[in-house]
């Protein structure tokens, strides 16, 4: 199977997403989860004329003139309104977030009044109709405010709990069963023999499922044997995944057997090379039901495929009409780079907003896909396309935000 752009591999992820299904949640578990449904508006906000501030509810062409004394009949609370109407020189004592009532126009400043005992004496005229948040000067009832697929973050689910709704429809977060592979491999903490390495590309991929909206599984390592990868698989079916993402053993050197231990079990493939660094070996199918990611087992390569295809992938599965949104934007290059060549490139580079506010990318002298530490540092990814030619310092260039 011959190398696929990143444009194409990227399509064929996100066509094969099916959407997972649908739960109702509490409003007060729906931060960061998608809604399944549009949503309409069960009442009006505010739903009655509101004083914007605290001071004296009156009629405007009783405040006109300075000097002018009104006669205080009662008060008007936020949750406790005043009943009756205010009628000619009169005043209700009316604070922040109150109804008005009945027959005021205007709210007269506390500062620019005198009240002693029930009169209220006009300190400063006020133009008539200010200081009142009107009726539906929110929104109104029946207004469809939010839509299906739109992720609900700390400003929409207040909106979502203002419009009356104590429960909503969401799908259900996708479960991705992350499954790193290789002898190689120890868990951070568990001692490691002189030919050992700790373990971190799952850490890494479980933060961006949940960044995603998904659930992280996490099942350990699979040792390179076939009986131990295909105890790993058996557990993400177990688990009920909608996705396994294998880390490592993606490519077809001796040792690498994730393609074929998937093969075995049933996978359909998709592709398993894309014509990107880091990241070229790749592996995309489906399992039954289940998605398969096989990401690279360098850090920065399984780092940068998992941004790229299975956060996307996540997201498509709830229904995000936005899933597949160029996440990249424009920036200018702090140092020249050389003619690329036939893979799209994604340099870790530092970040910078020079005195305009533009970002400025200085990709990093070491580029290779092990080094945590760099990745860890990086603010961002400079994506160069294939045979891009050499740009100097100053260039415009494309990033993906770190």
């Amino acid at each position: 199977m011959s190398l696929i752009s990143v444009e194409e591999a990227s399509a064929r992820v996100l066509a094969s997403a099916s959407k997972v299904s649908v739960e109702t949640i509490s409003i007060n578990d729906a931060f960061g989860r998608t809604l399944a449904a549009n949503l309409h508006s069960k009442r009006t906000q505010p739903p009655f004329n509101a004083s914007a501030m605290d001071g004296y509810a009156v009629r405007g062409e009783d405040i006109q003139l300075k000097g002018n004394v009104l006669h205080l009949i009662g008060e008007s609370a936020a949750g406790h309104g005043y009943d009756k109407s205010v009628g000619e020189k009169q005043a209700v004592r009316i604070f922040t977030g109150a109804p008005v009532p009945e027959g005021a126009d205007t709210i007269l400043l506390q500062e620019n009044a005198t009240q002693i005992e029930d009169k209220v004496t006009v300190d400063a005229p006020e133009v008539t109709g200010r200081h009142i948040r009107q009726m539906g000067l929110d929104f109104a009832q029946g207004r469809e405010l939010l839509l299906a697929g739109h992720r609900l973050n700390e400003r929409s689910v207040a909106l979502a709990a203002a419009m009356g709704h104590g429960h909503v429809s969401v799908y259900r977060k996708p479960r991705v069963a992350i499954l790193a592979t290789g002898d190689e491999l120890v868990l951070p903490g568990d001692a490691a023999s002189k030919d050992q390495i700790v373990a971190s590309n799952h850490l890494t991929v479980a933060a961006l499922v949940t960044i995603a909206g998904g659930e992280a599984i996490q099942l350990g390592i699979a040792g390179d044997s076939f009986i131990a990868l295909e105890r790993g698989i058996l557990a993400a079916e177990a688990e009920g995944a909608d996705i396994l993402v294998t880390l490592g053993g993606a490519s077809v050197g001796d040792h690498d057997l994730v393609q074929n231990a998937l093969t075995r079990r049933g996978m359909e493939l998709s592709f398993w090379r894309i014509a990107m660094r880091p990241g070229k070996p790749l592996i995309h199918g489906r399992l039954g039901p289940m998605a398969i990611l096989g990401l690279p087992g360098n850090p920065v390569s399984s780092y940068v495929c998992a941004r790229l295809f299975l956060m996307p992938l996540i997201r498509a599965m709830q229904g995000d009409p936005e899933a597949g949104r160029d996440p990249s934007e424009p920036a200018i290059l702090g140092c020249a780079v050389r003619q690329n060549d036939k893979r799209q490139d994604y340099l870790r580079a530092a970040f910078d907003i020079d005195p305009e506010g533009l970002p400025i990318v200085t990709p990093y002298d070491l580029q290779d896909s092990s080094m945590i530490r760099v990745c860890a540092e990086a603010g961002a990814l400079v994506i160069r396309r294939p045979n891009a030619p050499p740009q100097a310092a100053g260039d415009k260039c494309r990033i993906i935000r770190l």
